[in-house]
């Protein structure tokens, strides 16, 4: 593809991912609109509104296992819980579609491969004495993923860096005193 073409796709992909959030119901037009692109560069690459959605979904699925294989390595565990909440917020901004939701089958299998990684790194940290042991299956990663979408989407004007500290403080240790 050439790079022209790339940063189209680009484009169109990260404005999607706006759009959708937004205005589920949008339409292409809609989308090329906001890339600053005709409709016609984006049925290009797309044959339907459903492809171009599940490009954005693949695309921000591609993002957090990089952001993943980056962050939650054997550094110590909070530095890592904090790479990866500073990240997570960041990703969250620039792809604010939810994939919680999704039914593709594809999609689905990603998101609970990407889940289950995450599910390890926070087995490491029950093992560090850094999280408590003993929660219900799951609980430690849907505490963490819903602050990161909180704080990414609900409260913009926290930046990046500041807000991902927030959210490991309240997520090690909670909001009491």
């Amino acid at each position: 593809m050439r790079a022209d073409a790339a940063r189209n796709v680009e484009a169109v992909l990260r404005a999607a991912a706006r759009v959708f959030s937004t205005d589920p119901l949008a339409r292409i037009s809609d989308v090329a609109a906001a890339a600053g692109v005709d409709k016609r560069t984006v049925y290009r690459r797309f044959d339907s509104r459903e492809e171009l959605l599940l490009a954005v979904y693949r695309a921000r699925l591609d993002r957090l296992s990089a952001l993943v294989d980056a962050t939650l390595d054997d550094r110590p565990v909070r530095d890592a819980l904090l790479a990866f909440a500073e990240g997570g917020i960041r990703l969250s901004r620039d792809w604010p579609v939810d994939i919680r939701a999704v039914t593709d089958p594809a999609i689905r299998r990603r998101r609970e491969e990407l889940d289950a990684r995450m599910d390890g790194f926070l087995r490491r940290a029950e093992q560090a004495g850094v999280i408590a042991t003993g929660l219900p299956d799951g609980w430690s990663l849907r505490m963490l993923q819903t602050q990161l979408h909180t704080v990414a989407q609900e409260m913009p004007a926290l930046q990046p860096g500041p807000a991902a500290a927030l959210v490991v403080e309240t997520f090690l240790h909670g909001v009491g005193t």
